[in-house]
């Protein structure tokens, strides 16, 4: 019911307009970001239920989270984001023991700014530039230490047969256990297939962090999604992602839901 109201809504938006523009791009469901912005005086909310399942010596985790964001269009090149993982649901078993706990609360939220630095010209990428930082909002229990900037540059390639290639390098500073700043690398790389005006599907390589192994390890996860237009301003998604080594949750599921006014 409250999708079909989304779109509903969104739709009569979009009829209010005229329905001259593009349908909506979203950035989700992979991590690639878009390297456009959603044009001036637009609003979108990408909202999901993500699920990820890790699995180690200490044992067995299930975390569900709601990742949000909401976009902000200050100008047709410039646009505001805020996001966060939403509340997270964190299920753990010891393996010892088989004692089961339970930990809730609210992530942390991140504000940025989406720079979209040129169209795509010949063999030059549709390019944007992202900085963001995270900040220490969240539960107590699942709060960060301090603000966490991050710099990351989005490259959008047009290829034959509908589809796009996409590269996203970049850098963030985080805090260790032992209260320290390090810098640490992140890329990821994605095909998006369009099969027709409505669907479209993605799979990507995505690496959020590449770190030496006292920061935590390198994280890396293949996945394969399928996004489906509902109406001109409303898209709903899905992707599975797997693990590629043991820093990084095994297995992970999302849905979402896109709404652009």
């Amino acid at each position: 019911m409250l999708l079909a109201l989304g779109c509903a809504g969104a739709g009569a938006a979009a009829q209010e307009l005229g329905g001259k523009d593009e349908p909506i791009t979203s950035g989700r469901p992979d991590f690639v970001e878009s390297s456009e912005g959603i044009g001036k005086g637009r609003v979108q909310l990408e909202a999901g239920l993500l699920s990820e399942r890790a699995r180690g010596p200490d044992g067995r985790e299930h975390t569900l989270s709601t990742p949000t964001m909401l976009r902000v269009g200050l100008a047709d090149t410039l646009e505001l984001q805020i996001e966060s993982d939403g509340r997270s649901v964190l299920h753990s078993r010891d393996p010892a023991s088989g004692a089961r706990t339970t930990q809730a609360g609210y992530a942390d939220s991140t504000i940025g700014l989406l720079w979209h630095v040129a169209d795509a010209r010949g063999r030059l990428p549709s390019t944007g530039v992202l900085f963001d930082a995270t900040l220490p909002t969240g539960s107590r229990l699942l709060r960060g230490e301090g603000v966490r900037p991050s710099l990351r540059v989005v490259g959008s390639w047009e290829l034959p047969g509908d589809m796009q290639l996409g590269v996203m390098p970049g850098l963030a500073v985080e805090h260790d256990d032992e209260g320290g700043r390090y810098t640490h690398g992140l890329f990821g790389i994605g095909v998006e297939k369009r099969f027709d005006a409505r669907l479209r599907g993605v799979a990507e390589l995505a690496l959020p962090q590449i770190a030496s192994s006292r920061h935590g390890g390198t994280q890396a996860s293949a996945g394969i999604g399928l996004a489906w237009l509902l109406t001109h301003d409303c898209e709903i998604d899905t992707m599975f992602s797997r693990g590629l080594n043991h820093n990084t949750p095994y297995a992970s599921f999302t849905v979402g839901l896109s709404i652009r006014r």
